[in-house]
């Protein structure tokens, strides 16, 4: 027997979930109202530790209509179909007992929060809608695998699809003109590449003056190369994307991440008109990477006397082993925004690559060290750097060597995130978590 709707109760789910960076990127879509897209896509899910979206959803007969507390957006789609598909549950210790048709006239109060920015190009809608999707399903007792789910959530925002799993996931455009098979799955789990280590240099935390639902439509009405692009180019990517994922072949995932970054933001400058996610900064980031990925200087596997690796050579001279084949040892990409998304192979190769962004992109004297370089911040220990005067005292990178050092762009950089490849979604049970109070069902 259903549980009288007339009754004071409040039941909640709290979800955390992470958000993803594509290195095979997704723009454009066929389908608007589907939010179908125009190619496959891939991307590398973050550790929820460090960039992450937490949801609580409530749901009482106290409630007298649907509200979201995130920055004022609703989800209709998501709610909809999610609604569709509750089953019936029942919390013994509350004395709760909710039918399917229950759910019907039930109203339910949702809070989010990102731990990152938000419409800044870091993916934070992607996060937001997976969290939605997930935390409902589980209120309310959704019987649904993570690929029907993601076709949900996929509804919401494109790239949230990709956000229900960890590691390595795909998103297949699919064939169907209803969508229903333009789902994600995951390709590997996160510690099938645990070793990568990921810098996120935060240049703007800004909205973002184009969104990227008006940049994609603007780019299928008018750009010539995105229809190239997904029909000669993205599919072969695909399958070198995967095949150097499953093998853990860096250079040429490094290659192929760089590459395609950079055609997705040619896409963007070739339609009309012209859209300008990247900045000065942006360009200067990947001239660096780009500049040490190619000099004889960059450093190996199995290097001991890398510059600033171990601790016990943070102090010494940059010292490397020759790269003779030029390979690259940090792969970049940057989505609909100017933040710098950098990938090491590991994690010398990480604190080499966070000295030379230190070097380059120093913050301001009266900068907090600790707010500077947040997320896994024990990096650090391997940079040598402890207080701002380390950070005064990095000698030139040496591949300017016998050269006029680049000019450093103090300030430039609101601060770095260091994570990893992460797991996905996961429920809360601890209710001190919670986004909302258990007993009103209002944000805390």
């Amino acid at each position: 027997m259903a549980t009288d709707l007339s009754q004071k109760w409040v039941l909640m789910a709290t979800a955390q979930t992470p958000t993803n960076i594509a290195v095979i990127k997704y723009w454009g879509k066929r389908d608007e109202s589907l939010i179908l897209p125009v190619n496959d896509s891939i991307s590398v899910t973050l550790d929820p530790q460090h960039l992450c979206t937490t949801t609580t959803v409530s749901v009482s007969p106290m409630f007298q209509s649907d509200r979201m507390w995130l920055n004022g957006k609703r989800y209709q789609n998501c709610l909809r179909e999610i609604r569709s598909r509750a089953s019936e549950i029942e919390d013994e210790k509350k004395g709760i007992k909710i039918t399917k048709k229950d759910w019907e006239k039930l109203h339910l109060h949702i809070a989010s929060y990102n731990n990152f920015p938000t419409a800044a190009g870091l993916a934070s809608s992607a996060a937001g809608l997976a969290c939605l999707v997930f935390a409902l399903a589980k209120l309310m007792n959704v019987q649904e695998d993570q690929g029907k789910l993601s076709a949900i959530a996929r509804q919401g925002s494109g790239s949230a699809c990709r956000s229900l799993y960890g590691g390595f996931v795909k998103w297949a455009m699919g064939n169907e003109e209803n969508g229903c098979d333009s789902i994600a799955v995951q390709l590997q789990d996160e510690k099938h590449w645990d070793e990568l280590v990921i810098v996120i240099a935060v240049v703007s935390s800004r909205q973002k003056e184009t969104s990227s639902t008006s940049g994609m439509r603007d780019s299928v009405e008018t750009s010539l190369l995105l229809q190239h692009r997904a029909k000669e180019i993205v599919p072969k990517r695909m399958i070198e994307m995967e095949e150097a994922i499953k093998n853990r072949d860096f250079p040429s995932f490094a290659r192929l991440t760089c590459a395609d970054s950079n055609q997705f933001h040619a896409v963007c400058l070739d339609t009309s008109p012209p859209i300008f996610y990247m900045n000065d900064t942006s360009h200067r980031i990947i001239s660096c990477v780009e500049k040490w990925n190619r000099s004889e200087g960059t450093p190996q596997m199995g290097a001991k006397t890398i510059w600033g690796t171990d601790s016990q050579y943070a102090k010494a001279p940059f010292v490397c082993r020759t790269n003779s084949q030029n390979q690259p040892w940090v792969a970049y990409t940057f989505d609909a925004g100017p933040n710098a998304v950098l990938i090491a192979r590991d994690r010398k190769v990480a604190a080499n690559l966070l000295q030379r962004l230190l070097y380059y992109f120093p913050p301001h004297s009266d900068t907090d060290l600790n707010s500077y370089v947040i997320g896994d911040k024990s990096i650090l220990q391997d940079v040598g750097v402890k207080e701002m005067k380390d950070v005064e005292a990095l000698p030139p990178p040496s591949e300017t060597k016998d050269q006029i050092p680049a000019q450093k762009q103090r300030g430039a950089v609101s601060y770095f995130i260091c994570t990893r490849p992460g797991k996905g979604p996961v429920l809360l049970s601890d209710e001190s978590q919670a986004l909302l109070n258990p007993e009103t069902g209002l944000p805390k």
